[in-house]
């Protein structure tokens, strides 16, 4: 069972995505915040896996919320869910330890399985949030090394990030691929390994230098 805050200052919102996830057995809203100071005290006295985060609640910057969860319980997942995808917005947010981040138009499907791919360990992004990642990695130094490290993966892991890369979630890389989800999983934490990263992002950027 997924233990789930919701954190967003739109009552009617709250209220909406609560009905929807109510009808998936493998997850409960635990908690409700309207703003930083719920969202805080939230944190400190529920047993929560994952925040569902807006970053334009009132009471302090969403990036900074962000950081002060993970502050609090670095283990308690953050998946922003917001309106705003200006890169230096996503850029500060993953930085300051967002695990996914999700536009509030994605549709239901695809947050679902964002909700659970975050809870497992995964950095899910809409695929708009994942270029804006990849650019900016892009644009910093280090092709020749990503290009050796790449070279240690075999074919099937470079296919995998290759997947990653377009934004893809692991259910759709496993239908792609034609492979169980398990097997997904266990060639993205060999891709880590060989990488010596600790996320999608770092990853496909890692990737998209070679």
């Amino acid at each position: 069972m997924i233990r789930l805050l919701i954190a967003d200052d739109h009552q009617l919102f709250r209220q909406g995505l609560k009905r929807l996830l109510s009808d998936y057995a493998d997850m409960t809203v635990v908690a409700e915040a309207a703003d930083v100071g719920e969202v805080m005290l939230a944190v400190r006295s529920q047993e929560i896996d994952v925040v569902i985060l807006d970053l334009t609640m009132p009471g302090r910057d969403g990036v900074e919320m962000v950081a002060h969860v993970k502050a609090q319980k670095p283990l308690v997942k953050v998946l922003v869910l917001t309106m705003c995808g200006d890169e230096s917005v996503v850029l500060r947010a993953v930085q300051a330890g967002a695990n996914g981040y999700m536009l509030k138009r994605t549709p239901t499907k695809e947050l679902i399985e964002a909700i659970r791919e975050v809870q497992r360990g995964g950095s899910p992004m809409t695929a708009h949030i994942a270029r804006l990642v990849v650019q900016s990695f892009q644009r910093t130094p280090g092709a020749q090394q990503a290009a050796d490290e790449l070279s240690k993966l075999s074919e099937r892991e470079q296919q995998v990030l290759d997947l990653l890369s377009q934004g893809l979630i692991y259910k759709e890389i496993a239908e792609k691929l034609k492979i169980s989800y398990e097997s997904v999983h266990t060639y993205i934490r060999r891709i880590y390994e060989k990488l010596q990263v600790r996320t999608r992002t770092e990853a496909v950027a890692k990737f998209l230098q070679r």
